[in-house]
């Protein structure tokens, strides 16, 4: 009994101390797509009713590249917080009951908010919006996806 060292004694060895410096994993900050210009996918477009892009002339669908390129020279920042009344996020409860039931049909149940854009007076597009890029989705030219409702009437 007398050899044996006692627990106490032991003490770990390492070959260098550990740096216990808090270093971030994330190097940008997540928000920080408001600052920069948008860009757009066209891989998700739905080409069937009822938000399809399948029926859309050339004037229109020229319009609404006109809309999306004058959008470039902006921010998100100008785009979705300046001018909130006319483009922003939508919480996917929000949305009309189509809508929410394709997003599932279409794998994207963990979506929480669509992004609407408003291209000329009822007309908007809808797509979803990951670090400065929008995924486009819908066309929606009668403002179905998300209807305004004017308070006191």
């Amino acid at each position: 009994m007398g050899n044996k060292k006692k627990h106490k004694d032991k003490i770990p060895k390492y070959y260098h101390t550990p740096s216990t410096a808090k270093i971030p994993r994330i190097q940008t900050d997540p928000a920080s797509f408001f600052k920069a210009n948008p860009a757009w996918r066209i891989s998700n477009l739905e080409m069937v009713d009822p938000f399809g892009w399948h029926q859309i002339d050339s004037s229109t669908l020229e319009s609404i590249r006109d809309r999306l390129k004058a959008f470039e020279s902006m921010t998100w920042d100008e785009i979705l917080i300046k001018a909130k009344k006319q483009n922003h996020q939508i919480k996917r409860n929000q949305i009309c009951k189509s809508a929410q039931d394709r997003l599932m049909e279409l794998g994207l149940a963990d979506i929480d908010e669509v992004c609407s854009l408003r291209i000329d007076g009822e007309k908007r597009v809808f797509g979803i919006l990951d670090r400065g890029i929008l995924r486009l989705l819908w066309w929606d030219p009668q403002h179905q996806i998300c209807p305004s409702h004017i308070r006191h009437t």
